[in-house]
């Protein structure tokens, strides 16, 4: 019998996020990039907890821009974000989910980062060539 969960909740989110972000902030690549820019974790975490409850349980408490936050982010690091760091990030991420949950949205939680990732580069590139 599985001990794993589904993802049903705010906690459950919440737990997914927290949970993700702390093997974040240790990760060899990305703790650096994540620890240099965000100062507040606690409420990053708030925020992070209301885009993805947003995306899997479908309420709307997120009202940030995702795409120019990660353009900012890209601006704050000089333009060296590559795939590999979505790359990094979608590793960990699908790994936390497997540790934590199962079932249809722990598969649709995987789905949307992985098409995320995708589109906040494109977004992120293309934003680089507009001051060329």
């Amino acid at each position: 019998m599985s001990l794993k969960s589904e993802i049903k909740t705010r906690q459950d989110v919440n737990l997914l996020v927290v949970s993700f972000y702390a093997k974040i902030r240790k990760h060899p690549t990305l703790g650096p990039i994540f620890n240099g820019i965000i100062k507040d974790w606690d409420s990053h975490l708030e925020l992070l907890t209301d885009f993805w409850e947003s995306q899997l349980l479908l309420q709307r408490k997120y009202m940030g821009n995702p795409i120019v936050v990660h353009q900012e982010v890209d601006e704050k690091m000089n333009h060296t974000i590559t795939p590999e760091h979505f790359g990094l990030w979608l590793n960990e991420w699908f790994s936390t989910i497997d540790e934590l949950f199962e079932g249809e949205v722990a598969w649709i939680a995987k789905n949307r980062a992985q098409k995320m990732s995708t589109m906040l580069y494109m977004q992120i590139y293309q934003h680089r060539n507009k001051g060329a």
